[in-house]
């Protein structure tokens, strides 16, 4: 559900939200706030899952294949003639 409210900015630089916005907020959440030419955005961020991320790291590192000693080689020559990086 999507609803329109408007927010007004006090003479101080700060963000004065509508009342229903405060209920839904805790005071020290974070925000993410995303400018573009005409429009400020913000989404709450999440609190980081480390657990989430180290699946997702162990996840990404099975489908990665190794690299043979014959490949590492070959880029170590080609850094080294300059022609890589």
């Amino acid at each position: 559900m999507e609803s329109s409210l408007i927010a007004t900015v006090t003479p101080e630089g700060n963000l004065e939200l509508p009342s229903e916005i405060r209920k839904k907020i805790q005071a020290g959440e974070k925000f993410i706030v995303t400018l573009t030419e005409d429009t400020i955005t913000l989404e709450k961020m999440n609190k980081f899952d480390w657990d989430d991320w180290e699946k997702r790291v162990e996840k990404a590192r099975e489908d990665i294949e190794p690299m043979t000693i014959e490949e590492i080689c070959e880029i170590v020559r080609e850094v080294r003639r300059g022609n890589l990086y």
